[in-house]
Parts: C-alpha cells; sequence; structure tokens
C-alpha cells in the first residue's frame, strides 16, 4: 500500500462497515482502467472449481504426492445447510487425479471444512449429522471412519488432540466463517459467558474439556473497552512441538472490532499476551516456537515476529515495504510466505520473506475479479490467497479466481526465481 492507502486503511480497519465502504469505491474507479496479467516465479497446476481454505494448514502429504481438496457442487453463493461439499485430495502426474473420500455440510469459503492431516493416512474435517456438528477421522486408502462428538478447528501434529469452540458464535460474530448450525454452547445471549470458550479434544478417546472459558480470558490483562462487548475466540493453531496452542481473542462492540494473540502453555496453564494494542488478523508458528504475525505493535501495524512464546521480544518483518495485511505460512524457520488482500487493480500478491534479512521476493501476482469481493459481510464468499507450503518447502499451494473460477492453485517454488 501506499501512504495515503496505508494511512486510511489503518483508520478504518477496525470498523467494517467503512472500511468495505471506501474499498468498493476505491476499486470501483480503477476497474474503469486498463488491467494486467497475472505473473507467477513458475506456471502452476491449476484444478478449478476446487479449493483448501485458511493458510495454518499444510495440505501435502510428506512425501508431496497427495494434495488435501475441497470440491465445489454449488455457483458463487453462500453455503446452506443442505450444501454439499465434496471433500478428498489429487494425486498422480500433475496432481491430475480426483479421489474424493467423503461430503459434508458442515462448510464455508475462507476455512472450508477444516480438512487437514492426522497422520500420514487419515484426514480429519468437519461433517453436520443431522443439525448437529461433529467432525470425522477418515483412513483415505480404506475410506474407513471414526466420528468425533464436535467440530475441530486444528489438530496437534502429533494427531492425538485436537482444538474447538462454538462455530455459531464464531459464525454469529464473524459470518462465513462459522456454519450455519446450532449448538448448545454458543450462549449467543451473553457477553462473555464462561460456559463455553477454548476446548481441547482428546481424539482417541473421543473426549472433550476446557482449556479456558470466555469469561476468564476477558478477565486476563483486562482492557476497559471489553466491557459490554461480545467475546470470541477463533484461529487457534498448536505450536510444532504439541506444547502451545495459540488463539485469536477478539472482542466486539457494534461495528467497532479488536483482537489480540494468546498463547496457553498446555504444560503449566501459563497464559501469555501480546504487545499488540487492538489489532491482530493472521499468525502462524516455526519450528522454533516462532509466531509471526501481522498486527499493530507500538501502534504501527507490519508484520512481526515473535521469537518465543511469551512475545516478549519481536521484530518487525520487511517493513515499510510490506505494510499490509497478509496470511502467512513459514516455508522453513527463517522464510515465510504471505499473501495481500486485492489492491486497487484488484490484483493480490504472494511474497517470500526472510526473518534474518528483511529480503523479500515476488512469488506471484494474481488478477482476482469483482464479482468475487464480498458484498456485504453477510455474503463472504471473497477468495483470499491464503498461500501454504509442503513441509519441505519445494511445493506453493494458493486459492485464487484469476482463471474466473474458484480454483486450488499448485506451483514449485524450488529455486525459484523473483518475478519483480
Amino acid at each position: 500500500m501506499n501512504q495515503l492507502e496505508s494511512f486510511v486503511y489503518k483508520k478504518v480497519k477496525n470498523n467494517y462497515i467503512i472500511k468495505n465502504a471506501i474499498r468498493n469505491i476505491y476499486q470501483g474507479f480503477y476497474d474503469l482502467m486498463p488491467n494486467y496479467d497475472s505473473k507467477f516465479c513458475t506456471q502452476p497446476i491449476v484444478l478449478k472449481n476446487c479449493f483448501f481454505g485458511f493458510h495454518d494448514l499444510n495440505p501435502f502429504s510428506q512425501d508431496n504426492k497427495r494434495i488435501l481438496s475441497n470440491k465445489l457442487t454449488i455457483p458463487l453463493r453462500m453455503p446452506t445447510s443442505n450444501d454439499v461439499l465434496e471433500v478428498g485430495f489429487w494425486d498422480g502426474t500433475n496432481f491430475g487425479k480426483w479421489n474424493k473420500i467423503g461430503e459434508t455440510k458442515a462448510w464455508n469459503y475462507h476455512k472450508g471444512c477444516r480438512l487437514q492431516w492426522v497422520d500420514d493416512t487419515h484426514c480429519a474435517y468437519n461433517i453436520a449429522e443431522g443439525n448437529t456438528l461433529k467432525s470425522r477421522i477418515t483412513n483415505i486408502d480404506t475410506k474407513e471412519s471414526t466420528t468425533i462428538n464436535w467440530p475441530v478447528d486444528t489438530v496437534s501434529p502429533n494427531g492425538l488432540y485436537a482444538t474447538s469452540f462454538s462455530y455459531e458464535r464464531l459464525q454469529q460474530m464473524m459470518p462465513g466463517y462459522g456454519y450455519v448450525y446450532k449448538d448448545e454452547y454458543s450462549f449467543l445471549d451473553e457477553q462473555k459467558p464462561s460456559g463455553t470458550g477454548l476446548f481441547l479434544i482428546d481424539l482417541k478417546n473421543n473426549t472433550r474439556k476446557m482449556l479456558l472459558d470466555l469469561a476468564s480470558i476477558a478477565s486476563i490483562s483486562h482492557e476497559e473497552d471489553m466491557d459490554d462487548a461480545f467475546h470470541f475466540v477463533t484461529h487457534t493453531e498448536f505450536s510444532q512441538d504439541n506444547r502451545y496452542i495459540a488463539f485469536l481473542h477478539r472482542w466486539y462492540k457494534g461495528v467497532r472490532r479488536k483482537t489480540r494473540l494468546m498463547v496457553i502453555d498446555t504444560n503449566t496453564n501459563e497464559i501469555h499476551v501480546s504487545p499488540t494494542t487492538g489489532m491482530v488478523s493472521h499468525y502462524c508458528w516455526n519450528s522454533k516456537n516462532g509466531i509471526v504475525a501481522y498486527c499493530r505493535v507500538e501502534n504501527i501495524d507490519s508484520h512481526v515476529y515473535f521469537f518465543d512464546p511469551t512475545m516478549r521480544n519481536y521484530k518487525r518483518c520487511a517493513y515499510p515495504k510490506l505494510n499490509s495485511d497478509g496470511h502467512h505460512h513459514f516455508i522453513n524457520d527463517d522464510e515465510f510466505v504471505v499473501d495481500t488482500y486485492p489492491d486497487k487493480y484488484r490484483h493480490a500478491k504472494i511474497y517470500k520473506v526472510n526473518i534474518t534479512t528483511d529480503e523479500t521476493s515476488l512469488l506471484a501476482d494474481v488478477r482476482s475479479y469483482k464479482k468475487f469481493a464480498s458484498p456485504s459481510i453477510y455474503k463472504h464468499w471473497s477468495c483470499d490467497l491464503h498461500p501454504r507450503c509442503s513441509a519441505d518447502g519445494k511445493w506453493l499451494s494458493f486459492d485464487s479466481v484469476f482463471t474466473g473460477e474458484r480454483s486450488l492453485c499448485i506451483m514449485n517454488i524450488e529455486n525459484n526465481k523473483d518475478i519483480q
């Protein structure tokens, strides 16, 4: 973003109504101007009518021969409780063979059905049985499945546990990120209930316990504007050593939104709170238990690397060159990929960023189309790139609409060249 765009964005970011109105007017003017084609460091494989979803999960198998995917069965509109999403994986030459492993009616465009690997042969995803949200663990070779009594957000790297929360409460607070189903632990009439919050599921025993309730979360390093606000948790992620769980604590009052990043140590139950001032959007872990997040620290919005789970020590990454929001995924402990939202020309970009040197490389410059811009918070069908890397850092996957259709794209980034 240029300086003027950055100034305006910071002023309106926490008010989604004004932010979206200004975005639509600004991009609408540039829709009248000449545009340019998408660019890639290597030509991507494009799997049309498919997507994966959020940036915090790795869809590739350990041997990079399979990639998990969701396959659409409806046109561009918000899903209802009757709409089916196919779940499966692509393999074969250039990932050209589709393998369906199941279906679900619990999904959205941004986080999908939380399809993810549990181990080399099992994957987990959320389902709806009647009007009840649950999750399923399926052996992708035998198709044998086990049902878990609650929906999952993120499975631990060792495959033993999963985080969970009220998806009905999430849907109420962030339409398009939850599911269109009710649950008995949403407590929508309460601002900071003690009956819901962050849960931990034991996948082997199919049991669930509360890690932190919303009343307790709101009492930790309490801020004055948390009063008379509705609280919820979202965007949970385990550290790669399985010890820590990070999550976003959000509190909304009218159209004003605030967020902070929190980490719980499951060994000691110690809670760490980010030194942010009202805004954290996205984050991810590396194997050193470091966290990169787009957030506001000392009233500056930037990509910040926190060196450990306490989040006391940090540095800004590639600032001010990269000064806009995006979704991160680590390539290795020292480098991550991050996207941008569509700019005034409706182009979004993917960068590789080195934490130590602040060096950046442009991997993709991808055109979007106006019909995929969410017209309101209740029609949230936009397609973020959500870049995700294979474990060895050789492959990049992202969702895109540059062909005019929502598609899962796969790109080899080994020995890539900067396309700037």
